[in-house]
């Protein structure tokens, strides 16, 4: 995921019902957009463990843990980018979340 193309906004901000209706269920797109978000935090928190591992030594005492600036940076990084939700939500809007109904129960 490139964290650095994504045009979500950083903050909450209030929406229109009307455009999450694009399934034509809003609890349909809520419930596409909530499993998107999940599937983004997984990727986020993976790539941030990843990047954070490569300063971990297992020989460090605690005081020098708590000093690496390296690993300060990245989470701040992190920590400023837009919530999965968010992003989740923006991908909705502009069409790029690919979805489909299961089919009917047979009876």
């Amino acid at each position: 995921m490139d964290l650095k193309k994504m045009n979500a906004p950083l903050n909450t901000i209030t929406r229109d019902m009307g455009k999450l209706d694009v399934t034509g269920n809003v609890y349909e797109s809520i419930a596409i957009i909530s499993k998107r978000a999940n599937q983004i935090s997984v990727e986020m928190k993976q790539e941030l463990n990843d990047k954070l591992e490569e300063f971990s030594s297992y020989t460090d005492t605690l005081e020098e843990v708590f000093e690496n600036k390296e690993q300060i940076e990245i989470s701040r990084y992190y920590e400023k980018l837009p919530k999965p939700t968010l992003i989740a939500t923006q991908e909705f809007l502009e069409n790029k979340i690919y979805y489909r109904k299961t089919g009917e129960a047979a009876k």
